[in-house]
């Protein structure tokens, strides 16, 4: 035990005198010092890590969700690309594109409407179905009506995905027929549709379309609050 943690009474029994607990505080403070400096420096060495190691995770979460958002674009992307290449590809004559596009034109028509209905304050600024589409990517509250009009008729953003992308493909030289004309012509719309498209996301789209119109779910929309067609749709350039 160092003579300085002694009491003095203790000091002259074991014949320590006063000059030799002063040299004893001299080289024990300096060391006791040095030690609470070396735990000090080794306390803030080891908390400046931590915050490095917590900016490198915060930082490795960032660029892996920036990755995982590129890798949806991406594949987003080409889901486009080869839905608006089987759309081009399409071996109908054209008057099975006429009844494919009238099927498609009226569901989109459908999906406008519905909007309006539940959204008349945004009538004027919502003129098309393109209109809708742009403003849902910017305003949450169209995009949640905009969700519910898709559920109403059970639709996926992939199905409108596609069926705007025939509609683009196509609709400069649509023409619009009639149901009564179109069952005139074929019997079983969905059965052409299973065995002539083979991209699946088009394929789908299309059958949904085809379901939608054939189920009435067009007809729950009144005639006389439909706008016409060149109203609700985008003009299409050749």
């Amino acid at each position: 035990m160092f003579p300085s943690l002694l009491p003095v009474a203790e000091w002259k029994k074991i014949g320590i005198s006063a000059s030799t607990e002063c040299s004893s505080c001299c080289v024990l403070f300096p060391f006791l010092f040095l030690k609470k400096m070396n735990h000090e420096t080794t306390t803030l060495k080891l908390q400046a890590l931590d915050t490095q190691f917590k900016d490198l995770d915060i930082t490795k979460n960032n660029l892996t969700l920036q990755f995982e958002q590129h890798s949806k674009t991406l594949a987003s992307q080409a889901v486009q690309d080869e839905i608006w290449t089987a759309a081009l590809a399409l071996g109908f004559t054209s008057m099975e594109l006429n009844i494919l596009y009238s099927y498609v034109i009226e569901v989109l028509i459908c999906l406008h409407t519905r909007m309006l209905q539940k959204l008349p304050d945004l009538v004027r600024s919502l003129p098309t179905l393109a209109s809708v589409l742009r403003r849902k990517a910017k305003n949450k509250h169209v995009r949640i009506v905009w969700e519910s009009v898709l559920e109403e008729y059970g639709l996926q953003e992939r199905d409108v995905t596609a069926l705007c992308t025939f509609f683009l493909v196509h609709g400069n030289k649509g023409e619009h027929y009639a149901a009564n004309v179109r069952q005139m012509y074929i019997k079983d719309v969905s059965f052409m549709i299973t065995n002539m498209v083979k991209n699946q996301a088009l394929q789908d789209g299309l059958l949904r379309a085809v379901q939608i119109i054939e189920e009435g779910k067009a007809a729950q929309t009144p005639e006389n609050s439909r706008a016409p067609l060149k109203e609700l749709m985008p003009p299409v350039k050749d």
